[in-house]
């Protein structure tokens, strides 16, 4: 595609969507990586596939009206961003949270679509949630929120039509009454949510496999430039699941994890976790609801009020907490510091400008689509073990998510090999434009 062309493009979307922030932010970083690539492959350049690739399918919006226990009705407002089908049904999370709007479930479910791509799974993507709060409320609260929630939603779900999962806000528990009022309404006990508690047959290691799979991918792309994650000085932030079980999966390969945080400060440890530290931050964090200054003053550690964990000096850094939480200042400061690789644990964490200091400092950078991929891998396991009636061992389930994420790697090197290293962002983003575009094209224009 002619520079001119793909320039004209961005321009009228940025006009269409500039008070969509994170969503014009997530389609301009994603095209331009792979810029190169359509101006060398003609059958991609197409000003109308880039519009169709850009734009939902469809955007459900509803009201979700439920009683507290005071007895007063609250309103809170719902959506669900099926983003693209060309590969197969929409799969993506549930994200109950104040900050949830339009541009952020779209920015997610257009990340989802290639993310899920890149599993070979034949799987589409989307987004929901609500700016509902789960924080504080009691669960009867939740339980009255969560059934309305599924009334307003249930008639777009479906198996081979669209499978949510747990995102930020809705754990198994969420999931699960979701589940329940799902079956209520339809009398079907077909698997459309996954993420489930284990009791009503979720999968082995869901609550592990983002976590875990962050690690694994780290080690493979280690492993591929000769060095290992043994011994390496790593700082993490967030102390939610994806930051827990990342943390435990670098002390069981030997890594020295230094930093955890959450929205009011960041955790110092230059001794690093070993899993009796962290199963008190899992106390800490899962069952008291506490914060990371207590788990802190527990320990006698350091304590950075209103701080991330980017000043502290390591060779890794995995951020897992938000998005752009890593920008031009933190990167500056981090380089100097002389760290090696930056691994997205969470979804578009590090802001453009800061992306482009990493990458003009020759620092190996893993983008959210690769690295947070272990999620949706075990979510699409646990429909596959749901479907064919069966239920897999941790072991089967971890050795599946090891061959994907392998698999993954191997298409990321085939797309994004440069000399004696990777680009992991092209590499990425090429080997998954590929596959939707391609679906796209040999379905008919009206896909």
């Amino acid at each position: 595609m002619k520079d001119f062309l793909l320039s004209n493009f961005l321009n009228s979307f940025s006009v269409k969507y500039k008070y969509q922030p994170e969503f014009h932010q997530s389609v301009k970083k994603f095209l331009l990586s792979i810029s190169s690539f359509l101006q060398d492959n003609s059958q991609y350049q197409d000003v109308s596939l880039l519009t169709r690739l850009t734009e939902p399918e469809r955007i459900i919006q509803f009201r979700i009206c439920w009683m507290d226990d005071l007895g007063d009705i609250q309103v809170n407002t719902g959506w669900r961003v099926q983003f693209n089908s060309a590969i197969g049904p929409f799969k993506g999370g549930i994200r109950f949270h104040q900050s949830v709007n339009t541009s952020i479930l779209k920015f997610l479910a257009f990340e989802q679509t290639f993310k899920n791509a890149l599993t070979n799974f034949p799987i589409g993507g989307g987004k929901g949630g609500s700016d509902f709060n789960p924080k504080g409320k009691s669960k009867m609260e939740i339980t009255r929120f969560c059934q309305s929630f599924v009334l307003n939603l249930y008639k777009y779900l479906g198996t081979n039509v669209d499978i949510p999962a747990g995102d930020i806000g809705v754990s198994h528990f969420e999931i699960d009454l979701m589940v329940g009022m799902m079956k209520k309404i339809l009398g079907d006990s077909s698997c459309v949510f996954t993420g489930k508690g284990l009791s009503i047959f979720g999968s082995q290691l869901r609550k592990e496999s983002t976590g875990y799979g962050v690690i694994y991918f780290t080690e493979l792309v280690l492993n591929y430039h000769n060095r290992s994650i043994k011994g390496k000085k790593i700082s993490i932030s967030g102390s939610g699941n994806v930051a827990i079980y990342a943390i435990e999966k670098c002390i069981e390969f030997g890594a020295k994890v230094i930093t955890a945080s959450d929205s009011n400060g960041t955790v110092v440890d230059l001794d690093g976790f070993n899993l009796e530290k962290l199963n008190r931050l899992k106390t800490i964090k899962n069952e008291i609801r506490g914060r990371i200054q207590q788990y802190a003053s527990e320990l006698n550690l350091t304590y950075l009020k209103n701080q991330s964990p980017w000043s502290i000096p390591s060779d890794i850094a995995i951020p897992c907490a938000t998005q752009n939480e890593i920008d031009e200042i933190d990167a500056k400061l981090m380089i100097k510091n002389d760290v090696q690789m930056i691994v997205e644990g969470s979804n578009m964490p590090v802001t453009e400008k800061a992306i482009h200091l990493f990458e003009l400092a020759n620092i190996l950078f893993i983008p959210g689509k690769i690295a947070n991929s272990g999620g949706v891998i075990v979510s699409i396991l646990e429909k596959v073990q749901n479907s064919t009636y069966s239920v897999w061992k941790r072991n089967k389930v971890e050795k599946k998510l090891k061959e994907v994420i392998k698999n993954t790697h191997k298409m990321c090197v085939e797309y994004g090999k440069k000399k004696s290293t990777v680009d992991y962002v092209k590499g990425a983003n090429i080997a998954a434009f590929v596959k939707v575009a391609e679906a796209m094209i040999s379905q008919g224009m009206i896909n």
